[in-house]
């Protein structure tokens, strides 16, 4: 297979992060303009992977620095030689546009994008597609990958079959901490007994490591997460989840009729930055929660839709898709107001509960539906897109100061250099499944 590996970054105009963002516009970490910021760690660490042919850098940034943004990423992508690295900022995402409203597809810059986890995921798929890859690999800017058989790990089953014929068309792996482990934080507050993410998580993720290689997975990390071309040309990513775009995606695989598998011999190491605000993240999280349980609600209206229980998802992430949500959120923020820093912000997340976040989960929980009967026929009319193809090219090469006619034509005439890898030549993977 000939995989891309796609890393979304995102960059501020300043150290600190403003608290009016938008709803799915405000990230877990951004690095200031003015600073490196965690990825070129990860570059190097890609240095030692065996099998890495194209990178594919995503530029995140507000409108005002999205040009020095991507200026930016590329002076970190050229200290990399040895990498083949293209990088995607605001110019190549207007020719995506662009190229979209020639082809009669509208605009859907809300869907494919560079703000917002989901829209972001959505360009780099589109990217990775118009260059002529089988398959992605995404992976964010605060990892590092440890093992050199990462790719080789991240292929194994990918566009394979399983003994009762079940393509293996998503997977997932874990992180582990910088204290070599997969768990989350075992504590258990007072001001969390509403609410236990972490031990709901450890329980899943304990028996996953337990059992054989491949299970069908209940919990996505972002970060380490390979789809085959038979399933991003069907399904996207949801640009309307404030955060958790990656378990959101699994839901989405099941609603569709597929599924995302758990391999628990494929990992790397996840060492993000310190959270600037707790209480802000969990503001999205609020949003994330009651969005998503009202897309699941709806999707049970559907006939063409599988339906999606909770107790199909125990124990996690079911706990937090079950009724009552909403007065756990609450209970929990106005908890944390009292119990941990930040009270300000967890106040006005308990009030988001009450408000404005319900409303937003009533507004747009069959937006992601109407946008999945047109993400099919996009994928279809730029598959190896010739003329989008070259215009990417030349628009990246000329950021790097390059001759541009030259190397766009020769571009255009061979495909991306790639390294193709084949983890086993077995086209059946055997599994032990709880159907």
């Amino acid at each position: 297979m000939n995989p891309a590996i796609v890393v979304p970054t995102f960059v501020s105009a300043r150290a600190a992060r403003r608290d009016g963002g938008g709803v799915t516009t405000t990230y877990d970490h951004t690095t200031p303009l003015q600073q490196d910021g965690e990825l070129p760690r990860l570059l190097e660490s890609l240095q030692s992977v065996t099998g890495v042919g194209q990178i594919i850098i995503l530029v995140a940034a507000e409108k005002p620095i999205e040009t020095q943004a991507a200026e930016k990423v590329q002076d970190i992508a050229m200290r990399f030689p040895t990498l083949n690295i293209v990088v995607i900022g605001a110019p190549e995402a207007a020719l995506v546009h662009q190229r979209m409203e020639q082809l009669n597809l509208g605009r859907p810059t809300k869907e494919v994008g560079l703000a917002g986890y989901g829209a972001i995921r959505n360009m780099g798929l589109v990217i990775a597609h118009v260059l002529g890859f089988d398959s992605v690999v995404f992976l964010d800017d605060d990892e590092v990958i440890d093992d050199p058989n990462f790719l080789v790990n991240a292929m194994y089953g990918l566009g394979k079959l399983t003994r009762k014929g079940i393509p293996i068309l998503a997977k997932t792996g874990f992180y582990l901490n910088s204290q070599n482990s997969c768990m989350a934080s075992r504590e258990n507050k007072w001001y969390d007994r509403f609410w236990q993410q972490n031990s709901a998580f450890n329980e899943w993720i304990a028996k996953a490591l337990r059992g054989p290689r491949l299970s069908r997975s209940n919990h996505v990390c972002g970060g380490c997460l390979a789809i085959h071309r038979e399933a991003y040309k069907r399904l996207s990513f949801d640009p309307w989840i404030a955060r958790g775009e990656d378990l959101d995606y699994m839901l989405n695989l099941r609603m569709y009729g597929s599924d995302i598998w758990f391999d628990n011999k494929w990992h790397m190491r996840h060492l993000p930055p310190a959270t600037r605000s707790e209480g802000t993240r969990f503001r999205q999280d609020i949003y994330r929660w009651l969005y998503e349980f009202r897309k699941m609600e709806y999707s049970r209206t559907q006939i063409d839709l599988m339906k999606i229980t909770a107790d199909s998802l125990e124990p996690y992430p079911g706990p937090f898709l079950r009724p009552g949500i909403r007065r756990r959120i609450r209970l929990t923020a106005w908890l944390r107001s009292i119990g941990r820093p930040d009270k300000a912000a967890y106040r006005k997340a308990a009030k988001a509960a009450a408000g404005e976040a319900s409303v937003y989960a009533e507004r747009n929980c069959t937006n992601y539906f109407e946008f999945q009967y047109v993400w099919p026929e996009l994928m279809s009319r730029l598959e190896n897109d010739r003329a989008l193809r070259t215009a990417l090219v030349q628009s990246t090469i000329q950021r790097r100061g390059l001759d541009v006619a030259q190397s766009a034509a020769a571009v255009a005439e061979e495909p991306t250099p790639v390294r193709n890898i084949d983890p086993g030549a077995t086209t059946e993977i055997r599994l032990n499944l709880a159907e």
